[in-house]
């Protein structure tokens, strides 16, 4: 029998009514920002949707066009509660939110396994946000898709990287890195640390980036160097704040 793992923070971090979620994904959807761009991956915050659902909406809405060409989507973002060193998978064979359940890629997932960095660990996706917040805007931007998710723990930029070039693909495959920037500052300071962090993603400095400046800068490490060697180009889309949204 399949197993699914149920959503953990649906109710707190994004509403758990099925139409009250998808009219909100769909008003976040409607961006005045963003633009049919053919990107190959993604950089998305995953606090509440009150808080990033209108920077995640700008991000998701400019691949939606690209959602009859991506099959599969490899979503990574930080461990917040639990601690462990390389990247977790967890077992379940599809993710669950209040729109409807997404099958995982166990092809791709099986893949990861091989490395010495990837292993099964489904304690640490107890309670944990990071991935689940943007599985909804994901869900409306691009319908039907499989999931290949990675929780990032203690890992190297260059673990990440090679999880990442294993997991390419082509337009069949959009790669999607969680991670909020400054926590717990005030509104100058972040945006402030927040520039800072941008130049960096910007500029390739995976050495410029640190927990204070993204809580997921491993995995968003890995995608640099990947995207790097393969000399594709950042472009920013939108960066606020919860100043600037709530």
């Amino acid at each position: 029998m399949a197993s699914v793992r149920q959503p953990a923070v649906a109710g707190t971090f994004y509403s758990a009514d099925a139409s009250e979620l998808d009219s909100t994904v769909a008003a976040h959807l409607d961006s005045p920002l963003a633009w049919d761009i053919a990107a190959k991956a993604l950089v998305v915050p995953h606090a509440g949707h009150v808080y990033s659902g209108a920077i995640a909406g700008t991000a998701y809405a400019s691949v939606r066009h690209l959602a009859a060409e991506i099959k599969r989507v490899v979503l990574l973002g930080p461990a917040h509660r639990v601690a462990f060193k390389g990247i977790a998978v967890p077992s379940a064979d599809a993710h669950a939110t209040p729109l409807g359940d997404i099958p995982v890629d166990w092809q791709g997932v099986a893949g990861t396994l091989a490395l010495p960095q990837v292993h099964i660990n489904d304690a640490a996706f107890e309670n944990e946000h990071s991935l689940e917040v943007n599985l909804p805007f994901l869900q409306r931007a691009l319908g039907e898709f499989a999931l290949v998710p990675l929780l990032v723990g203690d890992a190297r930029p260059e673990g990440v990287e090679q999880v990442l070039r294993k997991l390419w693909g082509g337009p069949e495959t959009l790669i999607v890195i969680s991670t909020d920037l400054s926590h717990f500052h005030d509104y100058d300071a972040a945006q402030k640390l927040d520039a800072s962090a941008t130049r960096a993603i910007e500029t390739f400095n995976v050495e410029g980036l640190s927990g204070e400046l993204a809580c997921g800068f491993r995995p968003l490490s890995g995608l640099l160097r990947a995207a790097q060697r393969l000399d594709l180009r950042p472009t920013t889309l939108d960066v606020r704040n919860s100043g600037d949204t709530a």
